[in-house]
This record gives structure tokens, C-alpha cells and sequence, in this order.
């Protein structure tokens, strides 16, 4: 693996404990393997950190594992992914502790960037997890994605005439990859909490037309936060309107 192909996977992990292994045991899985695997352990109590340290021990692949101990989904991946550029990183794949990647996440990501120059940002496909729903709960997820992303699209603030150089695009932070100089020319990610996505993207579309879409890189997405909160619930919140009665975001 040449320097301009280093490919770091970052997952930035809150208490876990519970659904880790199965993030981890999904990217063992992956057709390739060349890549270096970075946990953040954002302030976890629950052993997340010990078991991506067992993990690492065994892994197909380098691990590395860090603590982050300012909480914020933001500040845990600006850290990795500042962590990972620092050692040499040029390519840099993002997932969640509570997602799966599909075998051919890892290929999909380089072969996506591989084309994009020191610039390019690209959104993978979300569905939802096959242990969590059955055919018709995966089939409303997907609905949900899709009218999620027709209003990204719609909603005037993403208009072009605002200032964006790039057309909206349907972006999940838990399936992302970007080139190191691209992270850092548009500044990282914003060290907050959830949601920080839309925020990421549209300081991307400001800076560069290269986003792009890769349908081959897939991640089974959790839905505990739609569960806990329902539809007006998550809406609201990727709205950054708050939890509002919900509290803590479950993720």
C-alpha cells in the first residue's frame, strides 16, 4: 500500500459496550483488509475501550485505540480523524459502534476516492439493520431515508444560491470517507454533539463540487434513536432542535 492509498477507518464509540463487538467483528469481515482500524473511546464507563483493545489483539488488521474524554460524537471523529492524518492517514472512512458495514464497505470506500485527486467526499448508502427490523420495518426505513433526503434537497437553506457550490446531498456520518486534505481545508468536523452531519456536509459544498455518491458502500444503520423517539422526535432532532422530553440522545 502506497502513502497516497493509506486507508484509516475511524469509529468513534459513547458507552458501547453492548453493540462494539458486532462493529468490530463486521469490519474483520470486510473482502479488504488493508486498512488501519481507529476506535475513539468518547468517555465510555461500560468497557467500550476494553473491548476494542481485546479486538485489536486478534484483529486482521492494525487497531489502534484512543480516548477522547470531551463528549460530543463531533469531538470523538475530529479527533480520530486528526489522529489518523497525523500518522500518515490519506484516505479516511467513517462508521458508528452501532452499525454494520457490508463486506465491501472498505473496497468501496477507496475505490471511490480513488479518483477525487486531494478533494472528495463520499456518502455511502444507510439501510437498516437486519437484526434490529423485519422486511416491512426495513422497507419504512428506507422510506424515511428517502423523504429525508428529498427535504435536504428541498429545504431553502440548502439552496446553491446560499452560497453552495455543490447540489445537496443525502449524507450520513455513520457511511462517509473523505481525503485527509479535503478534512482538513474545510476546518474538520464541528466539536459538538449530535447532529453534526448536515453542518460537515454543507461546509464541504461550500469549498468543493467534489461529492459524490458511492451506492456499493453499505452500512446497516441503527434505528434505536427512531425507536426511542419516533418520527416528530427524530426529525426534530436532525433538525438541532434538541431532544426535546427524550433526554440524552441514545446513541
Amino acid at each position: 500500500m502506497s502513502s497516497q492509498d493509506e486507508l484509516w477507518v475511524i469509529v468513534p464509540a459513547h458507552q458501547e459496550a453492548a453493540r462494539l463487538g458486532a462493529t468490530l467483528r463486521a469490519l474483520a469481515a470486510q473482502r479488504e483488509k488493508d486498512f488501519t482500524l481507529l476506535v475513539v473511546d468518547n468517555g465510555s464507563s461500560d468497557g467500550t475501550g476494553t473491548i476494542a483493545r481485546k479486538f485489536a489483539a486478534e484483529a486482521p488488521f492494525p487497531v489502534e485505540v484512543i480516548e477522547e474524554p470531551e463528549k460530543g460524537v463531533g469531538c470523538a471523529v475530529d479527533t480520530g480523524f486528526r489522529y489518523a492524518i497525523d500518522r500518515g492517514a490519506r484516505l479516511l472512512a467513517r462508521t458508528d459502534a452501532d452499525c454494520l458495514p457490508r463486506p465491501g464497505w472498505t473496497a468501496a470506500a477507496r475505490a471511490a476516492l480513488a479518483h477525487g485527486g486531494s478533494e472528495r467526499l463520499v456518502c455511502g448508502r444507510i439501510v437498516a439493520r437486519r437484526d434490529e427490523h423485519g422486511p416491512l420495518g426495513r422497507a419504512c426505513f428506507a422510506g424515511m431515508v428517502t423523504l429525508a433526503a428529498l427535504f435536504g434537497r428541498l429545504r431553502p437553506a440548502h439552496a446553491r444560491r446560499n452560497g453552495y457550490l455543490a447540489p445537496y446531498r443525502m449524507h450520513a456520518g455513520n457511511n462517509m470517507a473523505i481525503t485527509a486534505g479535503l478534512y482538513l481545508e474545510v476546518g474538520g468536523m464541528p466539536r459538538r454533539p449530535s447532529p453534526t452531519d448536515r453542518l460537515f456536509l454543507n461546509a464541504v459544498r461550500r469549498h468543493t463540487t467534489r461529492i459524490v455518491r458511492s451506492r456499493e458502500m453499505v452500512v446497516e444503520n441503527s434505528t434505536r434513536r427512531l425507536r426511542a423517539y419516533g418520527i416528530a422526535g427524530t426529525a426534530r432532532w436532525y433538525l438541532d432542535r434538541g431532544p426535546g422530553r427524550h433526554g440524552e440522545d441514545p446513541r
